[in-house]
């Protein structure tokens, strides 16, 4: 019986084989989506996988100029940081990749769309937000929710069985002993052996950074340039090495970060569904970028509009990692961004050393900092005199605030309301 198409999410790897041979039994046509947002993969095996396990069209899309223009660069603007040390690199991704899952459903005139996402994690609820934001009648195949496909799969030996009675070629029958996810911002590594928070990764986990012990005993020097908060160059001092495109300008410092060992954070981080989870994760080049912004904006952003902004940050970055990305609040936030960025305009020179990010020096023909007004060696047009003023103004309510807590008493409303005189 003949269920309709579907455009699945398609890594290649068990699950979404599985899930890709288990639609195609149910009677639905698959239409496989592979995204290419900087991991690294092997995009024509992972196509011919597809079609041999019975989808009827495979798409491979390059998405990495967009990840970084449309969505790094974006969240860079805003300092976003989820619970102050995660740069969420998947919640980035999600939105990017379920979009253009959206499209290409519109193209193929597909009803449904399908993930391989569990029903424990974050990656579900990014999907599907996305989805209906972007097309409020398609319809969603969560297979991790399906009670018929948790009763056939009741875990990963159920899947592997499954993929060798079907013909779907496996690589392995076990799996690391945890989860990673790779796109051009981070690999995360999680779940498995990392779930105990006490127990310290070994080296070989990581596989994106090398040990800040192993790094090279010299520091690079790199200068950052930027226009209204957005990287536009990227000088390599220490190579003589300039790269002046987004997608290249991320990519090669990706790898001097990585080089230089920067980039790792081991933390424990709350799920939007509210379970806690600890996450491994490797950032190098979005480490530097964040910081080197930062840097350039106590130069060049007004006090009262950075406070202001700064308010919004965890706001901001709650909605990235919860998957509201494509939601009226985020365009309100994103547009207020924008606007606070118009004068985020120089250039950031930083040295990378042993896992170490070290602002060395700052300027922008923006610049609000004033050398002479700063100064503490010359008065430099400023009346020391005038403090006196704006000191005792501001000390009045505190004065009233320390005179009332001397008469401070317990309040007796009887005494105080007449009744009983």
């Amino acid at each position: 019986m003949n269920q309709g198409k579907v455009i699945l999410a398609y890594s290649g790897g068990l699950d979404t084989s599985v899930i890709l041979k288990w639609l195609v039994k149910k009677g639905y046509e698959v239409v496989c989506f592979v995204g290419n947002i900087g991991q690294q993969e092997d995009f024509s095996a992972i196509e011919q996988k597809a079609y041999a396990t019975g989808a009827s069209q495979v798409y491979i899309e390059d998405l990495r100029e967009e990840f970084v223009t449309d969505f790094i660069f974006p969240a860079l603007q805003g300092n976003a940081i989820y619970e102050g040390r995660y740069l969420m690199g998947t919640a980035l991704a999600r939105p990017l990749l379920a979009k253009r899952q959206i499209e290409i459903a519109e193209k193929e005139q597909a009803l449904y769309v399908a993930h391989g996402a569990t029903g424990k994690g974050n990656d579900q609820v990014r999907f599907e937000l996305t989805y209906y934001a972007l097309n409020p009648n398609i319809e969603v195949i969560a297979p991790w929710r399906d009670p018929e496909f948790l009763e056939t799969f009741k875990g990963r030996s159920d899947l592997i069985r499954f993929a060798q009675q079907e013909g779907i070629p496996v690589t392995a029958t076990h799996s690391k002993p945890y989860s990673e996810d790779e796109n051009l911002m981070h690999i995360s590594h999680e779940a498995g052996i990392l779930e105990d928070p006490l127990m310290r990764p070994e080296e070989s986990i990581f596989t994106h950074t090398v040990s800040p012990r192993e790094a090279p005993d010299r520091e690079t020097i790199v200068e950052i340039h930027f226009q209204d908060g957005i990287p536009v160059a990227l000088i390599d001092r220490s190579h003589e090495v300039v790269k002046d495109t987004p997608l290249e300008l991320f990519t090669y410092l990706n790898r001097l970060a990585a080089e230089n060992g920067i980039g790792r954070v081991d933390m424990v981080e709350n799920r939007y569904i509210g379970i806690k989870s600890r996450g491994i994760y490797e950032t190098p080049a979005a480490t530097v970028l964040w910081m080197a912004h930062r840097d350039l904006e106590g130069l060049a952003m007004d006090k009262e509009v950075m406070h202001l902004r700064d308010m919004l940050i965890p706001k901001f970055a709650e909605l990235i990692y919860n998957g509201y990305w494509f939601s009226p609040e985020m365009d309100f936030i994103l547009s207020a961004f924008r606007k606070s960025q118009e004068y985020i305009n120089g250039r950031v020179i930083v040295s990378l050393y042993k896992g170490n990010v070290q602002i060395i020096g700052r300027e922008s023909p923006t610049s609000l900092y004033d050398q002479e007004l700063s100064s503490m060696d010359q008065e430099g047009g400023f009346d020391a005199t005038d403090s006196t003023g704006f000191i005792r103004i501001n000390a009045i309510r505190l004065k009233a605030h320390h005179v009332v807590l001397r008469k401070k008493q317990p309040y007796d409303w009887r005494k105080n309301s007449g009744v009983y005189q």
